[in-house]
């Protein structure tokens, strides 16, 4: 987890579950995840203002985008500040959901 600062109490981990604060930047955090995870995915669960920051590392493989309607009037734009050569993406895969939200996979190349 990338942090400026790690808490004082460290949270419960478990045999499944292993939690590491990285405060060396978002890179280091990635880079560490995927040594932890060998030959296993590494899933980054973000908000709008930390996936940038991991899609700027140019450590991210695949981008998943839930776009929910009623958050498309008014809010934060998460990719308003990454320059079109910052970020190039291929969609492979789109799923409608109820309620209209819309699931689309990108395979950043």
């Amino acid at each position: 987890m990338f942090t400026d600062k790690a808490p004082e109490k460290h949270p419960k981990e478990s045999d499944k579950v292993t939690i590491t604060f990285v405060t060396t930047g978002v890179a280091d955090a990635i880079l560490q995840a995927k040594a932890a995870a060998g030959e296993k995915d590494v899933n980054i669960i973000g908000s709008a203002l930390t996936t940038p920051l991991c899609l700027k590392t140019g450590l991210v493989d695949e981008l998943q985008v839930d776009i929910v309607p009623w958050f498309l009037r008014t809010g934060f734009r998460p990719f308003e500040n990454l320059d079109n050569n910052d970020v190039k993406l291929e969609r492979i895969h789109l799923i409608g959901l109820p309620a209209g939200r819309t699931h689309i996979s990108y395979k950043i190349i």
